[in-house]
């Protein structure tokens, strides 16, 4: 894959050798995100960050990663505050808009909508979620944090073994995490979610076809016995037609420490893209688990910003000029905390 000026939409885009790339520019940006160092690479460069649907971390993360590398964020949140409210097109919202940006990260609720907009692009455009349909940066932060975690216990990507839990036929980060899987050798997946949330046929197919060993079941305790992973994930109500078909299957998988402790290995790592749902009647991964030092998932968000200062520096063609362009600080003695 060329980076340099490419728009990333879809992890159908990367071969193993452009997640390794990744990879290995992110391992770089540790002491950068850690503030230990400080870079101007991106100095004077513009982030246009569009989230037309609800973001927390997605959004910041990104914002957050680009600060880092020097550059400066301008954001728009809503429909209501844009002229699409007005009727405006993607084609026009995006010709006006990469005027005014070097990169664009996009999110919007309908599936095919972000690959829309960069067709009419001047600047690259990261795929930041469109829909139900993809979230490539979520995915290559999730296997980059699966890589860390396994690896301290010896393990690697290839021969992995993951259960993925919960809303699979609407949930993003695993269609695209399934997608990237398909590139390494004899992963085990098993699928867990109720009948009617089943991961799309197309991706298991996918799976299948690239070798991986692919399960699917509505039996939480059995699946996650013997993996390395357990990737759990909420109910995407905002993608049924109403609240209370979306309550039908809330709360039907429960992680908890005890569910845990009775059936899982002892190192095995727990995921989530989250947000999770903390609700009484939702709790798809309860607070309990807090202190199980397997619980990654806050370390998930924070190779977050590590996954997505790569694909800054690769997409702007930078990736070999950031430590040229920084320097050594220390927050403490210079007097800011």
């Amino acid at each position: 894959m060329q980076f340099a000026g490419s728009h990333i939409l879809s992890i159908a885009q990367f071969e193993r050798t452009d997640v390794e790339r990744v990879f290995a520019v992110a391992d770089r940006m540790g002491p950068y995100a850690q503030r230990k160092r400080l870079t101007k690479v991106l100095d004077g460069a513009i982030l246009g960050n569009m989230f037309f649907e609800p973001s927390t971390r997605t959004r910041v993360s990104f914002g957050s990663a680009f600060n880092l590398l020097g550059g400066e964020v301008r954001e728009t949140t809503g429909f209501e505050s844009t002229a699409i409210a007005k009727g405006e097109s993607l084609y026009d919202t995006a010709r006006v808009l990469s005027g005014y940006s070097d990169v664009i990260v996009m999110r919007h609720p309908a599936e095919g909508s972000v690959g829309e907009f960069a067709a009419a692009s001047r600047v690259p455009v990261l795929n930041g979620g469109d829909g139900s349909n993809e979230h490539p940066s979520q995915a290559l932060l999730d296997l980059y944090t699966i890589k860390s975690e396994v690896a301290a216990h010896g393990g690697h990507l290839d021969k992995l073994r993951i259960a993925m839990v919960g809303d699979l036929r609407y949930g993003r980060t695993v269609h695209s995490l399934c997608k990237l899987l398909s590139l390494f050798d004899a992963v085990e997946v098993h699928l867990v979610s109720p009948l009617e949330l089943r991961m799309p046929e197309d991706i298991v197919e996918q799976m299948r076809t690239a070798g991986l060993s692919v399960w699917e079941s509505d039996r939480l305790e059995e699946s996650i016995a013997q993996v390395d992973i357990v990737y759990s994930t909420r109910i995407q109500e905002e993608r049924f037609s109403s609240q209370e078909e979306a309550d039908l299957y809330r709360g039907r998988f429960r992680l908890n420490q005890s569910v845990y402790t009775a059936h899982c290995q002892p190192n095995t790592v727990i995921m989530h893209p989250l947000p999770r749902d903390s609700r009484d009647h939702a709790r798809e991964l309860d607070d309990d688990l807090n202190d199980n030092p397997n619980l990654a998932i806050f370390r998930q968000t924070d190779n977050g910003i590590l996954v997505r200062m790569a694909l800054f520096a690769l997409v702007l063609d930078v990736a070999d000029q950031v430590d040229s362009h920084s320097r050594e600080v220390n927050w403490y003695t210079a007097g800011r905390f």
